[in-house]
């Protein structure tokens, strides 16, 4: 039997690999099209923001915190990206990568600092950011869209493009940035000292002090890759619906979080994968667009999604494991008389 382990495959991946290979089967038997190529590519065009999000997110993690600001961040980067551009006289993709990655990285960077400086828990303080964040973008807009976007923004750039019997099959650039992102964060995670660093830090951040880690420098670069990703994914949004939405990302930061969760990233930090993230958001995408596809109301992904985030939390803290570990050592004791 071969060691899928060797593969980076392990036992949480290997179980959402299973998952996914029935819901696809069940899928395509019970409707015609989801297995078309149509569908799959604009599942697949669809999810490349939410990946570039998962990947920026499961760093954060890995790193022991937690960031419910990241997905208005993007919003905001999207709008100071837009401005920014117009204002320099259209720019192109070169400066536009570079504008939300920087931008991305000082929202980022600002979180980092409250966190560190003042000692305050990441998912508190990032809960005041997002309010922070969405309420002073829709205040400064008025909640106005931006229509009026430089052409290499809007003009759609395809990456495979065809037509079949279901219809236009499109594989768009977002994928394709999709792809960079993961590979970066991957080589981050696993090729560097920073990687480890960030992994010992979320597993016990006193002995990786101890060991001299830069506890403040890791912070740094764990929410800043997170504010650099979700600046470029809120520009692979704005490129693929061709506007600038204010509330655009609302509420998807749960739903990015339950998915990099329920592909194995911890809530306590120091363990998470780039292939689980990729495997929770795929499923989370699967399991919307089937239930869509079997006009099911999404109120119901919403359910799933908050039952997710209840059993992730659930299984991280230590009360299950003690409550475990407490009726096998009853039953222990019971069994010899």
């Amino acid at each position: 039997m071969p060691d899928f382990r060797k593969l980076g495959i392990g036992s949480i991946e290997a179980l959402l690999i299973l998952v996914i290979a029935v819901m696809v089967i069940g899928l395509s038997l019970s409707t015609s099209t989801f297995l078309t190529l149509p569908n799959l590519f604009d599942l697949l065009n669809q999810s490349s923001v939410n990946i570039i999000f998962a990947v920026g997110l499961l760093v954060v993690l890995i790193a022991g915190g937690i960031d419910i600001s990241f997905a208005v961040g993007a919003s905001v980067v999207q709008y100071l990206t837009a401005l920014t551009v117009l204002r320099l006289g259209g720019g192109n993709w070169a400066l536009g990568f570079i504008v939300s990655a920087c931008f991305g990285f000082v929202l980022g960077s600002i979180n980092a600092t409250i966190i560190y400086r003042f000692r305050i828990v990441s998912i508190v303080v990032t809960i005041a950011t997002f309010n922070v964040f969405f309420g002073g973008l829709m205040f400064l807009t008025g909640g106005v869209s931006i229509y009026d976007l430089p052409d290499w923004w809007t003009s759609r750039v395809s990456i495979i493009n065809f037509n079949t019997a279901g219809g236009n099959a499109n594989l768009a650039l977002p994928v394709a940035v999709m792809v960079v992102m993961v590979i970066a964060t991957w080589f981050l995670l696993r090729r560097t000292t920073t990687g480890r660093q960030l992994y010992a830090m979320g597993d016990n951040p006193e002995a990786a002090r101890r060991v001299g880690v830069n506890i403040g420098a890791m912070h740094y670069i764990a929410f800043g890759w997170l504010g650099m990703m979700a600046g470029i994914a809120g520009l692979m949004q704005a490129h693929y619906v061709q506007e600038v939405v204010p509330n655009a990302f609302y509420g998807r930061e749960l739903d990015v979080l339950a998915a990099v969760v329920l592909g194995g990233a911890r809530l306590g930090g120091g363990r998470g994968t780039i292939l689980g993230a990729i495997l929770g958001i795929l499923l989370t995408a699967i399991t919307a667009n089937g239930l869509n596809l079997l006009g099911i109301s999404p109120y119901a992904f919403k359910m799933i999604i908050g039952a997710i985030i209840l059993i992730a939390i659930t299984l991280s803290s230590g009360g299950f494991a003690k409550l475990v570990g407490t009726r096998f050592t009853s039953q222990s004791v019971k069994a010899p008389s």
